[in-house]
C-alpha cells in the first residue's frame, strides 16, 4: 500500500491531500499559500519529508469541452517541477468540476475558503485512484 500526495495547483493558493494507493481514498491535508506568485516550496518539501510518497498527483483543469484551460500550462509546470525537485513519478489526472464538488461537500460550513483546494486536491487525488482500480 503506498502513499500519495495530491495537488489542486492555483496560482495563489495549493490544496494538498493524501491517498493510498490500497484503500483508493484520499484525504484533505492543506491549502498552502504562494509566496511572490511562487509554490511554496519549503513547505511543500516539508510534507514530502513527512508523508514519503511514492508518486505524487496535480490536478490537470479541463473546460466542460475538453478544452484545456488558461491555467493548465502553469498546472504543467508546476508538475514538472515536482518531478525535478522531488525525483518522484507525478501523474496528471482531470480536475474538472472539483471544485464544484468540494463546495458541495462542504455545504454551508464554510468558514475557511481555502479548505475548498485541499478538498478539490483530495478529489483529485481520488479520481486518479479511481481510474487504476
Amino acid at each position: 500500500m503506498g502513499t500519495l500526495l495530491g495537488f489542486d495547483y492555483g496560482t495563489a493558493k495549493i490544496g494538498i491531500a493524501v491517498g493510498q494507493t490500497g484503500t483508493g481514498t484520499a484525504n484533505p491535508l492543506t491549502t498552502l499559500r504562494a509566496i511572490r506568485q511562487k509554490p511554496d516550496w519549503a513547505a511543500i518539501s516539508r510534507l514530502i519529508d513527512e508523508w514519503q510518497p511514492e508518486a505524487l498527483v496535480v490536478g490537470l483543469p479541463f473546460d466542460m469541452d475538453d478544452t484545456e484551460t488558461e491555467i493548465a500550462p502553469l498546472a504543467r509546470r508546476f508538475a514538472r517541477q515536482l518531478e525535478g525537485r522531488y525525483r518522484l513519478p507525478v501523474h496528471m489526472a482531470d480536475e474538472r468540476l472539483t471544485s464544484q464538488v468540494a463546495r458541495q461537500e462542504l455545504g454551508r460550513r464554510i468558514k475557511n475558503y481555502a479548505e475548498l483546494d485541499a478538498i478539490a486536491a483530495k478529489l483529485i487525488l481520488e479520481t486518479w485512484l479511481s481510474e487504476r482500480r
